[in-house]
């Protein structure tokens, strides 16, 4: 993202109506720097815990998920599948607060870098990447943890309607050489891997029809899966690796990017590459399937437009 659209400061975002926001992330960024993390992580699975007693719907779509990727699991291995990926859900704002507003000294003591070999050689040979991550709860912490370990890159970005949040979660996300582009600015995250750069995309979820295909996520076989994969990688000439960061029960945060996987990577065929890359999707979620995004609607988009949603009814 240019430097002229950087959120810039002024009065205007001290107007009354902005009081909420600025009160609620000051709450977060106090308690997040007061308390210790086994702490923190307590009051994040609380959190989650006691929103699920009001999201029935989104635990509803969560177990439809997991029947329709598991179909071998009990009701009662979903049920309580469920639960803790609400706790995890609960916990993401807490680590969303320790991204935006821990020192770096401190952040780096939660990062376990188990292999980044891949990452590191490109960087060396100053080759783009396009490096392929999931919607892992902790997903903030994960773009930071790269940025830490000196591995910083580019997010595709929405930017918040109210101002205030705006502000604060702009700075919050490009912290230690994070840069942010706008989701919809498709020349502009080509052009920053053809200079070299790494760019997060996130190929996991269900994007609508458009540029989009059927393939098999798990056991079902008709999951409409992007096809922007291929498009970033074919037009780019870059580098392709799967990467993750998922919290462990010792409350650290594995950071991994293996391997590089463009040279089998059938790029010109996107039905082909949609259904390569969700393998490796599929690997990375197991590696913590509680702590990957189920409360969305992964299935919700039909090759039948007119079924939209209808697997959830």
């Amino acid at each position: 993202m240019s430097k002229e659209l950087k959120p810039q400061f002024s009065v205007s975002l001290l107007h009354p109506k902005y009081w909420g926001v600025w009160l609620g992330f000051g709450l977060l960024a106090l308690l997040v720097n007061l308390l210790p993390y086994p702490a923190l992580l307590k009051i994040g699975r609380s959190i989650g815990k006691f929103g699920m007693k009001f999201g029935e719907k989104r635990a509803h779509i969560a177990r439809r998920n997991l029947e329709l990727c598991f179909p071998e699991k009990s009701a009662d291995d979903n049920n309580a599948f469920v639960e803790e990926n609400f706790k995890n859900s609960g916990m993401a704002l807490i680590e969303t607060g320790i991204t935006w507003f821990w020192p770096t000294w401190r952040f780096k003591k939660i990062l376990v870098a188990k292999n980044l070999s891949a990452l590191e050689q490109h960087q060396a040979d100053n080759k783009g990447v396009l490096l392929c991550c999931v919607h892992a709860l902790n997903l903030e912490i994960t773009a930071r943890a790269f940025a830490v370990l000196g591995l910083p890159g580019y997010g595709a970005y929405r930017p918040h309607s109210n101002p205030a949040y705006e502000f604060i979660q702009f700075r919050g996300r490009t912290r230690n050489g994070n840069q942010l582009i706008y989701r919809t600015d498709l020349k502009q995250m080509i052009r920053v891997m053809r200079k070299g750069h790494r760019l997060f995309y996130l190929p996991d979820q269900d994007y609508g029809h458009n540029k989009s295909v059927f393939v098999p996520f798990f056991a079902e076989q008709q999951a409409c899966t992007t096809t922007g994969t291929s498009i970033l990688a074919y037009t780019s000439k870059c580098a392709i690796v799967p990467g993750s960061g998922f919290r462990t029960a010792e409350g650290k945060y594995e950071i991994i990017a293996d391997q590089s996987i463009e040279d089998k990577y059938p790029q010109k065929d996107e039905v082909a590459a949609a259904a390569y890359m969700n393998k490796y999707v599929e690997q990375i979620i197991l590696r913590a399937p509680e702590q990957w995004m189920w409360l969305h609607k992964r299935f919700k988009s039909l090759p039948d437009k007119a079924l939209t949603d209808s697997r959830y009814q």
